[in-house]
């Protein structure tokens, strides 16, 4: 497998020449001083040589042995606790933490190229990370000021790790169902008591303590999920002066043995009696919980992006040496029995598919990542009111979407190697397995689409969507007559969005059903939609541009071949998607 290099000319092809995030910078007065187009360059050189030299050497070991469980206790693969305590020094952990506490403070479009660069070098290893960073969001946004100052700086330092303990067994998407109790005391803690299952690093060996964040109602909470509290539960106490004291009443009854992550901890957590403190206010707990989940929910997105690429990386240098057969032309490799596989148009399908929904994927999260920032950090209150209702269309779209097409990418990866890619040696199969898991968890694909479809698209009367394809028609309106390859297809594509929307919209009003029906096909319409605009925008500054460098002219002939060949999907299933509910209830439950 190739060695995993960070595809940094890319990260900063998207930053500072598509969308020229300096500019967005220089306007949001909290980030003006914070960073700049330097400090970010600077900031992903580094995150590119600890993920490469420090953590993507651990992927195959870490999987070959995974975690261990022994009376309580969890044990990492060898390698992860060293390795961590680097990440850690750097700082990584709380590169988007808030630097009153200790955090790097920088906007989420950085993070999120960190993230996909430690989850392409070692997606066990970086959940680690990604669990702690997203309890600091929840408790910065809602916990007192006396927890955030007992518990951020520790966490962002990585001294501390963090989990989410959400999922119970009889209650995963349906939280309104669990049965985890708090008992308030006397000196205003909680006990806390139940099972959790599923959570990611609810116990290991590379810090001193994890400061759990658990779902639980009170004794009188109203059913449902209006009933549900947030606390803060550490696995060790910790003392007035931020000394730690005794271990809590807790543990980790077991750890799953899964598909793929293995060297991620995947935990059964009991809490019997633990000491539990309240973040936010009482029956308000997954209003604290959803602070975190657009930022969570881009991030398992950007996993499978990150899959995708390491995927990439290693299927192009083997294409590139691997020789097999003739090219259909005649020889190429004249001096050699045959030709490389690269030649032959199967390969260049797989590879060219992989490459434009590798960077089609990265431009659009890092899209979503700065209506995140901008949402959070504009004083314009009508700017922040758009951006914050961008991120919760795109939400859904770039956690599925993305998801689902880095299994395509890693299928495709693992293809290119034939008999090599099912053979655990070559690192491929590896990344398959564990891109499965990102369609799953943080809701899976199918409730993102519900979400999208009927939370986003019909809750809001299609005016979320609005500022999407508003945004998408100007800039098809502005645009020089030189893009018209792009742009063109561009506005029939956006244009049979709209009808499919209205559709949709209008389909539901009579029947329920629609919803639930159209929704995977309709958010992959609006997914292959939004790739295009990026791949528009991405052709827009590659053009010209091509004679200097051979990056802008490999960008321009992907972007062709997304138009050619990827867009026109989307025709198929807006077929689907029109055909109705109708045929999804001809059968009765016995007649399956």
């Amino acid at each position: 497998m190739a060695d995993y290099q960070a595809p940094l000319r890319d990260m900063r092809f998207v930053l500072n020449e598509v969308f020229e995030v300096s500019k967005l910078w220089a306007e949001l007065p909290a980030l003006a001083e914070v960073v700049d187009a330097d400090t970010a360059s600077a900031i992903l050189e580094e995150a590119g040589k600890v993920t490469a030299g420090s953590i993507a050497p651990l992927n195959r070991s870490g999987d070959e042995e995974g975690c261990s469980w022994d009376n309580g206790a969890v044990k990492t693969p060898a390698g992860f606790p060293e390795a961590y305590q680097t990440y850690a020094e750097g700082g990584w952990v709380g590169v988007g933490g808030s630097p009153e506490f200790g955090g790097m403070g920088m906007p989420k479009v950085i993070g999120a190229q960190v993230e996909e660069m430690v989850n392409s070098a070692n997606l066990s290893f970086g959940l680690y990370p990604m669990l702690t960073a997203g309890a600091c969001l929840s408790i910065l946004n809602h916990a007192s000021e006396e927890l955030k100052a007992q518990y951020l700086p520790n966490m962002y330092a990585g001294v501390w790790a963090g989990s989410m303990c959400l999922t119970e067994p009889h209650a995963g998407t349906d939280l309104g169902i669990i049965r985890t109790k708090a008992e308030p005391q006397a000196d205003g803690s909680y006990k806390i008591s139940g099972t959790k299952i599923f959570i990611t690093g609810g116990e290991h060996d590379l810090t001193e303590n994890i400061i759990h964040l658990v779902l639980a109602k009170l004794p009188d909470a109203p059913a449902g999920p209006k009933g549900i509290s947030l606390f803060i539960v550490p696995k060790v106490m910790v003392n007035a002066d931020g000394s730690l004291g005794d271990k809590n009443a807790l543990g980790c009854g077991s750890i799953e043995h899964k598909m793929g992550i293995k060297a991620s901890a995947t935990c059964v957590m009991n809490f019997d009696g633990a000491t539990g403190y309240l973040v936010g206010e009482v029956n308000k707990g997954l209003n604290a919980m959803f602070t975190m989940m657009n930022y969570e929910r881009l991030g398992v997105g950007i996993q499978g992006l990150a899959l995708g690429e390491r995927s990439y990386q290693s299927a192009i240098e083997y294409a590139r040496e691997r020789i097999q057969s003739r090219a259909p032309t005649g020889p190429v490799a004249k001096d050699k029995a045959a030709d490389p596989i690269i030649v032959h148009p199967d390969v260049r399908r797989m590879l060219l598919t992989m490459k434009a929904l590798n960077e089609g994927g990265r431009a659009f999260s890092s899209y979503v990542a700065m209506q995140l920032d901008t949402a959070k950090y504009s004083e314009d209150k009508d700017t922040a009111k758009r951006a914050d209702e961008l991120v919760a269309l795109l939400t859904p779209v770039a956690k599925a979407f993305l998801t689902d097409m880095a299994l395509e990418t890693t299928v495709h990866g693992q293809q290119i190697f034939g008999g090599h890619g099912f053979i655990r040696e070559w690192g491929q199969e590896q990344l398959v397995r564990d891109c499965r898991i990102t369609q799953i968890y943080e809701g899976t694909n199918g409730i993102q689409s519900l979400d999208l479809m009927g939370r986003k698209i019909v809750g809001s009367g299609g005016s979320y969507y609005k500022h999407l394809a508003d945004e998408i028609k100007a800039f098809v309106t502005s645009a020089d007559a030189s893009l018209d390859e792009f742009t063109k297809p561009l506005a029939a594509a956006v244009q049979n969005l709209d009808e499919l929307t209205a559709w949709v919209l209008d389909r539901a009003k009579s029947n329920p059903n629609e919803i639930g029906a159209a929704s995977v096909e309709y958010l992959h319409v609006f997914g292959y939609t939004a790739y295009a605009y990026m791949w528009a925008l991405m052709a827009r500054a590659a053009l010209g541009k091509e004679g200097q460098d051979e990056f802008y002219a490999s960008k321009l002939g992907t972007a062709r071949f997304y138009f050619a060949r990827l867009l026109p999907r989307i025709h198929s299933l807006s077929a689907s998607v029109k055909a109705g509910s109708e045929s999804l209830y001809l059968l009765d439950a016995a007649q399956f």
